[in-house]
Order: C-alpha cells, then structure tokens, then sequence
C-alpha cells in the first residue's frame, strides 16, 4: 500500500462527522473536514510519514500535490507540511510555481499564512536574488491570498526583515477593503516592530492606513 492510500485508509477509520462540524463551521464552511483534530491528525500522519519515508521523501512535490487534490482538508494540511520539512534548503528554482499554486488553491488564512512564511519564505531565503521580482508579481496580482502572502512572507525574518521592502508593499495596499489585507499589514508591522519600535512608530505616524492595520500594528509598542 502506497503513502497516500494508507493516509486515507486511517484518515477515514478515525473521521468523525461529529467533530467535523465544528472544525468546518471555524472555517467558514469553505471546505469540509473528516474531523480530525491537529494533535491526532499530526499522530498519525507523523506515523504513516515514518512507515513510507522514502517514498514521501523522493516524491515529495508529486505527494503534495495529490493530497491537495482531495477535498478534506486535513489533506491539505498534510500537503504542506510534508513540503516544509522536505523541501527546506532543498528547493528548485521552479518550486515557486508549486508554492503559487498552494496558495491559490483552497485558499484560506490557516493555508495561506502557513505557506507564506514557512514555504515561500525559506524558498526566498535561499533564493534572494528572486526577492524583488515575486514580492512585487504577488503583491501587483489580482489574487487577495498572494497580496497577503507578498505582505507576511518575512514573518520568519525576524531582524532581517527587509523594511524597506515591507514599508514599500504596506504602503501598496493601505486602502485595501480587504479584512485579510488589513489583517496582514498589521501584523505584519507589528511583528517587526519587536526590533524596530521607532522605524515602525514612524512608518505609521507618516502613514494613512486603515484603522485595523494602525492599531494591530501598534499593539506591542
């Protein structure tokens, strides 16, 4: 039996329809949920991972992309977290197609906002040359989620943020009516601002963002 079969095989045997209702009704009802909470789910994904390690491990991109096929999404975070263990300091050049796909596929925060730092940020950190080009390509796209990613994918940068960068792609989408756009640049301010108080006191002081973004961006200061 191959990887992706047993997962499902096991998946189904522990769903609960019950405990799925809950699960989906926190998500807005965008997908369903086989009812798996996170710790049990991570059991025994984590289990089956061990048994077919090679197999995860030499088709990793090709696993993902079948399990983020499948409508539950418990599959879905499966996906995502065999790539972030895989594909660290591993990546291809290529693989921003994989990640841009992830994050407009079954697009929600819980997905989104994993992807984005984990996933297109260690991507980036090993391909810094490709910072400029796909931060301003995701923030200048239709798409809100890759607005959103463009915003957060520094989150894991910590002092290393590129400041000018952020500040440039806030300033961009400042008088955006999106709540997760909002949401973003502020916590996005709000994260770098445990290294950079005054830079961030100022940016915000000299800029006219929304409500949302001003006050979660100042939370922490």
């Amino acid at each position: 039996m191959d990887f992706i079969t047993e997962l499902e095989q096991v998946f189904h045997e522990n769903a609960s329809t019950e405990r799925a209702i809950p699960m989906e009704a926190y998500m807005k009802n965008n997908f369903p949920f086989l009812g798996i909470k996170t710790t049990p789910r991570r059991a025994i994904f984590k289990e089956i991972w061990k048994l077919h390690h090679e197999e995860v491990s030499l088709n990793s991109r090709e696993i993902a992309l079948k399990l983020y096929k499948k409508k539950e999404r418990e599959f879905h975070y499966c996906a995502i977290e065999i790539l972030i263990k895989e594909l660290k300091k591993k990546y291809q050049k290529d693989d921003i197609q994989l990640i841009e796909t992830l994050i407009i596929t079954h697009s929600w925060w819980d997905s989104v906002d994993t992807i984005a730092k984990y996933l297109l940020g260690n991507y980036l950190v090993q391909f810094p040359e490709e910072i400029s080009t796909i931060a301003n390509r995701f923030s200048n796209s239709d798409n809100m989620w890759l607005n959103r990613s463009a915003i957060i994918f520094q989150l894991d940068y910590k002092a290393e943020t590129d400041f000018k960068l952020l500040s440039a792609i806030c300033k961009k989408h400042k008088d955006s009516k999106e709540f997760f756009i909002q949401k973003a640049i502020g916590w996005a301010l709000r994260d770098y601002s445990r290294f950079n108080p005054k830079g961030i006191t100022d940016f915000v002081t000299k800029t006219d963002l929304k409500p949302l973004s001003k006050r979660e961006a100042l939370r922490n200061i």
